[in-house]
């Protein structure tokens, strides 16, 4: 199934072009070597009224589907921003849905407008340090306040992106401990609530690539919860989660396309310009079939994120589909990018040609949010019928 080009959705891809143009690679390049996060691009994405793209229109979103906001994310990878442009508005775009699905009408009505502004900005603190992928087993725990009126949370997270300048975070706690539950994935609770630094300690983790957008370890100490931050009931709160989870794949390999697209991109630019031995570089086939092989990866990962993005916005399943573009696009971009260091040879390892950060920053879609080789147990036991293998 491929991506019907409906003028609506031109519209999109042109408007978003032009707007990820104004910032160019010099512009992210000094960002990442500055570790500074690009509020320019930030406030232009809200200004232009993009952070509501899948958000109802009551509340000043666009309410188009993932197929619409996967076109967006997937222009937005191809810029020269790549993973960096895409993380600074990646969690504002998915992780709302929750809220959309579960959340009530005091709720709604008060925290989706200022996210669609870009008057808030949220971050996703989910991982913990000893649960990594084993999302049941975290130890983050809110426990019920003397007034029984409301929470008080306790942990650590990890990995949380953009959380140097969120000033609110979605948050998945443990309120009964997992012991006491007939299910595992039972007695997890999801909050959205302030960033509030008197109680949740932010700490940088310094890393290979995406300088310019922050990842961080949160240590969280006796943080006050009122029951109006609690989404949907108390308990559920993985439940809740699962509602995100399959658009958030999507946009991944949507933008993980658009980064590799844009890494064979100069791949091929630059092996017609550059000439060795008398003959561009681009007439040798070592250099020549490396490149025809990405665009040929990337373009049936394209198929598959446009096939699942398709069947979410039609209410279909899509768990296995919603994977597998995950998994192909991550892999069809790492190979892009690497090919497109390799094409470039020393100049490729220079930052003035980008192929080097681009690559840096590809790495991060075959990692998260969920591993190459979880999705492989989840198609070889939910499609093929295989036992569980942990």
């Amino acid at each position: 199934m491929n991506l019907e080009m409906t003028p609506e959705r031109a519209q999109i891809q042109a408007a978003i072009q032009t707007l990820c143009d104004e910032f160019d690679d010099d512009y992210w390049r000094r960002k990442d070597e500055a570790h500074s996060f690009p509020v320019e691009f930030q406030a232009a994405v809200a200004k232009a009224g993009w952070l509501g793209i899948m958000m109802p229109e009551e509340f000043g979103g666009s309410a188009l589907g993932i197929t619409e906001a996967a076109l967006m994310m997937q222009t937005v990878g191809a810029s020269a921003g790549v993973l960096a442009a895409c993380s600074t508005i990646h969690i504002n775009i998915f992780a709302p849905h929750a809220i959309v699905v579960h959340g009530d009408a005091q709720q709604k009505s008060s925290i989706l407008p200022p996210l669609v502004r870009g008057e808030d900005m949220a971050c996703f603190a989910v991982t913990e340090p000893d649960a990594g992928l084993d999302t049941t087993h975290i130890t983050t725990r809110a426990r019920r306040n003397s007034e029984g009126n409301g929470y008080v949370i306790d942990g650590r997270k990890m990995w949380i992106s953009t959380a140097q300048r969120a000033n609110k975070m979605m948050i998945l706690t443990r309120t009964t401990p997992i012991e006491e539950c007939v299910r595992p994935t039972d007695g997890m609770t999801l909050f959205y609530t302030d960033l509030d630094h008197r109680y949740v300690e932010v700490r940088e983790i310094r890393k290979l690539g995406r300088g310019a957008v922050d990842s961080n370890a949160l240590f969280i100490d006796g943080l006050p919860v009122p029951d109006s931050h609690r989404i949907g009931a108390e308990g559920k709160g993985f439940h809740i989660l699962l509602d995100a989870i399959n658009p958030e794949r999507i946009l991944v390999a949507a933008e993980a396309v658009g980064i590799g697209q844009r890494a064979l991109a100069k791949a091929a630019a630059y092996a017609k310009e550059r000439v060795v031995f008398g003959r561009p570089i681009g007439k040798n086939q070592g250099i020549a079939h490396p490149l025809a092989e990405s665009w040929m990866q990337l373009e049936a990962a394209n198929l598959m994120v446009w096939h699942a993005a398709a069947l979410y916005d039609s209410g279909k399943p899509c768990g296995a589909e919603a994977n597998a573009a995950k998994f192909l696009a991550a892999d069809a971009a790492f190979l892009a990018c690497d090919r497109a260091v390799r094409t470039l040879g020393g100049m490729g390892y220079a930052a003035e040609y980008d192929v080097e950060r681009y690559l840096r920053e590809v790495m991060v879609p075959r990692i998260a949010p969920v591993s190459r080789e979880m999705i492989l147990n989840y198609v070889s036991e939910r499609v093929l019928g295989l036992p569980r293998s942990y």
